[in-house]
């Protein structure tokens, strides 16, 4: 069996619902896609579906800085107060190289903040962003009390979020939080394992000088797809955490055979690295057919990715990342989750 956990406050980072200038703001990261999660593995009968307990802020400011989390936490009413009514939070100016101060205003610091515009911060964000890493905390608490695995169903996703940065759809990094909490409660190595299309960029930036978290991830080249920034195989860590980080560029239209191959490679060091607690950032949107994914994974492959990473036999969480073809989402996350079931 093979708990998830899941909250109904992550459905109030309404995305779906987003106008700009009276004009309908499209992302791909919308409620549906927590919902088509929820209904499948309900479905497939997987285990129990609970909700999060409260772990409160300290596990989220473990991983983000206290003034960007205060930030979330205010901007929209913040901007709404300024423009005299309330909307979408977008960064227009952002951060450029050679910046030289951190602005007081607001305004600027969303600019701050963030690095692109596909992230609104919404009535409901703050909500459901501190929800999601609940999830995140409870499936961790779950596994580290002896259950094998545990799925948190975290919306808005998190990989890309950095200590003090958001974009790419994530505000708070889930799996960064989860895996700095078992780091820190049980004094013992953690590994994280990021299967998502894109790089993890916010998770390396958060453990790049990290060597109690040791960090793995299989994504697009840089030069092909987003986050453009980071995530080429030469980024190894920093300082005590040089070794500690690495990553594995695939070509864009990659197939079950290769993915396979370069997996074998990151759960090598993984085993090496003998970690008691494991947590994947599980994005299927590298499955064949995603609107915003270029690899060719078939769900018989999620299936040889989910049994492979099932076989190194230490206790996992996994959290939820991208995957954006709605109509093939759920079963394409019960091929991998089958594994740990």
């Amino acid at each position: 069996m093979l708990a998830t956990v899941y909250s109904d406050t992550q459905r109030a980072h309404n995305t779906a619902g987003v106008r700009l200038e009276g004009h309908p703001y499209i992302i791909d990261e919308v409620p549906a896609r927590a919902e088509i999660l929820l209904q499948a593995v309900r479905a497939a009968a997987l285990g129990p579906v609970v909700a999060p307990d409260d772990f409160g802020l300290a596990p989220i400011l473990a991983a983000h800085t206290a003034e960007y989390v205060d930030h979330l936490q205010t901007v929209y009413a913040a901007t709404a107060a300024i423009d005299g009514q309330a909307g979408p939070v977008l960064g227009n100016t952002f951060a450029p190289r050679g910046a030289l101060r951190k602005p007081a205003s607001v305004l600027g610091l969303t600019g701050y903040y963030s690095y692109g515009v596909g992230s609104p911060v919404l009535a409901g964000t703050w909500a459901a962003a501190y929800a999601a890493a609940q999830c995140a905390l409870t499936a961790a608490a779950r596994v580290k009390a002896g259950e094998r695995a545990a799925y948190a169903l975290c919306r808005p996703p998190g990989h890309h979020a950095a200590a003090d940065l958001y974009g790419g759809y994530c505000y708070l990094n889930n799996a960064a939080i989860a895996a700095r909490w078992l780091a820190q409660t049980t004094r013992s190595r953690v590994a994280i394992l990021d299967i998502d299309y894109h790089h993890g960029n916010g998770t390396q930036m958060i453990f790049y000088r990290d060597p109690g978290v040791l960090t793995c991830s299989l994504h697009a080249h840089p030069d092909d797809d987003y986050p453009w920034f980071w995530g080429a195989a030469d980024e190894r860590g920093d300082g005590p955490g040089l070794g500690f980080n690495h990553n594995w560029t695939l070509p864009q239209n990659t197939g079950d055979e290769p993915y396979l191959a370069a997996l074998a490679a990151a759960l090598g060091i993984i085993a090496s690295n003998d970690p008691a607690w494991l947590v994947v950032s599980a994005g299927f949107d590298i499955a064949v057919g995603d609107p915003v994914g270029g690899f060719a994974i078939t769900p018989a492959g999620l299936a040889a990715i989910g049994a492979q990473i099932a076989s190194l036999g230490v206790p996992t969480i996994i959290a939820q990342e991208g995957g954006y073809l709605l109509d093939r989402l759920g079963a394409n996350a019960l091929a991998f989750l089958g594994a740990f079931a």
